[in-house]
């Protein structure tokens, strides 16, 4: 069974694991009817309207029979053809096109022969490419320079049939151009705010709501009813819904963000939005000045972590455990308080929490849950909402802005960062989003009150900003790189100065080797590593761990599969309280003096299917509360002295099919309190059941989830 990837993973084809029929449209198979894929979007705003919901002036329905002609009309003529549904952000465009791709005529139409992609305004266009025709031939591309040949893309995938390529979020016709295949039996349903005359053959216009139609909408949003309940304001809500100006994105979102408000905070709404210009169809500013309403209604700390989320690229997942660690170290939250905003983010349809593991629960309360890894979950928002985060956020002068964005991913760094670089920048998050960077590529840039640096690019080889060594109050550093391959690092010196740093997050990198001696970063307490190349740089170190890292406390290593084992220094670093290991393959065994971590409260070692024991020391572990071996394939027994944990609270130990017996000394585990595995291993805890009085053994659903498959 292939474990689950975080975003932006490889696909697994090249493996010659055959993908299944209901991953999402963005990994490498055609997704059943019944699912649906994650979109950034406010609750997957542009999808989540059900069947019969309206979209447009004539409703879903008029609008699919439309499409579906569109779609399964001149196919059979042998040659290729593209087809456009169009309408401003938030109109219902990504819903449409998903009921199009869900529908049984066209995929019975097309033999299940369709492909969903989302492509945002900074998508890498050659690694898409790729990614469609390896789905729609069923080929890997190979070769020195992956590219698809020429001939390969005039023929088409041989007598295969017709094939359905829908392009979602298309900013401009040069991608258009560059990701629309020419091959007889090919149509592409292109999906954009924009028009396309000179290629796309017939278009789909969006229509706005009605009166009516749009009072529904708004009404379910913020009542959870069809029409204004006897008890509101019924004068007062029609106004307020009448300012959204049939767009349902608008609808929703300020409706849910009104939900439960006294008439007072209507009122406000009210005015503010009706003080906006009108909304037009071409002018997505107007849209953001009544957006911006449904943001102005929180609380000054929920608004700002609002805003922060601007600061991630469009179109990807932002991880949970980013976003957290972000928000808990500027705006001095602890856990609970910075989860419970996401929470009510989440419950204001302004952002979308996603479940990247596989197993299938409600992600709010399973990331809630209280040993829950964020690392399993990600949020997505919607571009409109991500666009006015950005909206709003500028609108101080440049060197005056909290946070300093580029908006989407660029070559070079923009110019009125230049223009402006003898003044020092007040941001306190900065974002920049490149590709590769190279030392002459940089310039030097002042920021005295940076607490956060988040470096999203897409290359081999990267020059860390050399403006690092200045950043003397930055506490988080982001690095993720959503290249094809893992990336070296070079200025890797900048690091020495940064002794405030509190937290790293590394996502395909290739770690250095680790020098014998270096200066330590007393204050850092999280590392995570997502995807990287490590074996090199921990085979055969003599760094002294505890050193570098007096005071780490949680150690995060998650998808690196070239990892075969930690290095015993590893065991020196007394401060650990949590270590996550996930999804490394070749990792056999745990060092055998991991008992010395004393604090360690929380060890996870989940789809590491290599794994065959843990050390008899782990049974040292006095503070340990939490366990998780779940999918550890062959791991076949546990430590005898298991029961010497007596502060462990609760154990995840699923899909161990190999584990035939539990320790005597199970029964000893007074503390524990929650077991989750299958249910043979189930029959294995009936007497310590019976023993220990608050032990609930919980049978694991057997039900997944390939979101994690989704780019």
């Amino acid at each position: 069974m292939q474990m689950p990837m975080p975003m932006d993973a490889p696909p697994l084809m090249h493996k010659g694991v055959p993908m299944p029929m209901d991953a999402p449209p963005f990994a490498k198979a055609a997704m059943p009817v019944e699912a649906a894929p994650h979109k950034a979007g406010v609750m997957a705003m542009e999808m989540d309207l059900a069947e019969g919901e309206v979209v447009g002036g004539g409703g879903l329905k008029m609008a699919k029979e439309r499409v579906k002609e569109m779609v399964m009309s001149g196919v059979g003529g042998g040659g290729w053809e593209v087809v456009g549904i169009s309408g401003m952000g938030g109109s219902g465009k990504t819903t449409l096109a998903m009921e199009i791709f869900r529908d049984h005529k066209v995929r019975a139409y097309y033999n299940d022969r369709i492909f969903f992609e989302t492509i945002s305004q900074s998508a890498n266009l050659e690694s898409i490419k790729m990614k469609l025709w390896e789905q729609i031939s069923g080929n890997m591309v190979l070769g020195a320079y992956n590219q698809i040949p020429e001939w390969q893309l005039k023929l088409g995938p041989r007598d295969r049939g017709p094939v359905l390529v829908i392009l979602d979020d298309v900013w401009s016709l040069s991608q258009l151009e560059d990701l629309v295949f020419k091959f007889p039996g090919c149509k592409t349903l292109v999906v954009s705010r924009f028009k396309f005359p000179t290629l796309v053959r017939q278009t789909y216009e969006m229509q706005l709501l009605d009166e009516e139609e749009a009072l529904s909408v708004f009404c379910r949003a913020a009542f959870d009813q069809e029409c204004v309940p006897k008890t509101a304001d019924k004068r007062l809500v029609k106004q307020v819904s009448a300012e959204c100006r049939g767009l349902p994105l608008a609808l929703k979102v300020i409706g849910a963000s009104l939900r439960d408000q006294p008439p007072k905070i209507w009122l406000s709404a009210k005015n503010r939005l009706s003080r906006g210009e009108a909304i037009s169809d071409s002018h997505e500013t107007k849209l953001l000045e009544r957006m911006a309403a449904s943001v102005e209604c929180l609380s000054e700390k929920v608004r700002d972590c609002f805003l922060d989320l601007g600061c991630f690229p469009e179109d990807k997942k932002i991880p949970l455990d980013v976003l957290i660690n972000i928000w808990m170290e500027i705006h001095d939250l602890d856990e609970p308080d910075a989860f419970a905003i996401l929470v009510e983010l989440s419950n204001k349809n302004l952002l979308t929490l996603v479940n990247d593991a596989q197993y299938v629960s409600s992600s709010l309360n399973k990331a809630g849950d209280l040993y829950s890894s964020y690392h399993d979950y990600s949020v997505m928002q919607h571009d409109v909402l991500r666009d006015l985060a950005l909206h709003m956020s500028g609108r101080d002068p440049l060197n005056k802005r909290r946070r300093l964005v580029m908006p989407r991913r660029e070559e070079t760094l923009p110019r009125d960062w230049q223009r402006n670089k003898d003044t020092p920048f007040d941001a306190q998050i900065v974002s920049i989003h490149t590709g590769e960077m190279k030392e002459s590529d940089w310039f030097q840039m002042s920021f005295p009150k940076a607490e956060v640096l988040i470096l999203n690019f897409a290359s081999s080889v990267y020059y860390l900003p050399p403006f690092i060594a200045t950043m003397q109050n930055l506490k988080a550093l982001v690095l993720i790189n959503y290249g094809t391959t893992s990336a070296t690092l070079d200025n890797l010196s900048a690091f020495i100065t940064l002794s405030g740093l509190r937290s790293l997050w590394l996502e395909k990198i290739t770690l250095p080797p680790l020098p014998k001696t270096t200066i330590p970063l007393k204050n850092l307490r999280k590392i995570s590593l997502v995807l990287c190349e490590l074996n090199n740089s921990l085979r055969g170190s003599t760094m002294d761990l505890s050193m570098t890292f007096p005071r780490l406390s949680n150690l995060t290593i998650d998808h690196c599969i070239d990892l075969k084992e930690l290095p015993s220094s590893i065991c020196e670093i007394i401060s650990l309280e949590t270590i996550s290991i996930s999804n490394c393959h070749d990792l056999t065994e745990l060092p055998y003096e991991l008992g010395k971590l004393h604090c360690l409260s929380i060890l996870r070692v989940y789809a590491c299917p290599a794994l065959w024991r843990l050390p008899a020391s782990v049974c040292s572990l006095k503070r340990l509360k939490y366990l998780d071996i779940s999918q550890c394939i062959n791991l076949t027994d546990l430590p005898e002295e298991l029961g010497h944990l007596t502060n462990l609270e609760k154990i995840d130990m699923r899909e161990c099919s190999r584990l035939r017996s539990l320790p005597r000394s199970s029964s000893s585990l007074k503390s524990l309190g929650h077991v989750v595995c299958d249910e043979e291993t189930a029959l294995l805890w009936r007497e310590a059941e019976q023993v220990i009085p608050d032990l609930r053994v919980q049978v694991a659903e057997e039900c997944y989830n390939l979101d994690w498959l989704a780019d």
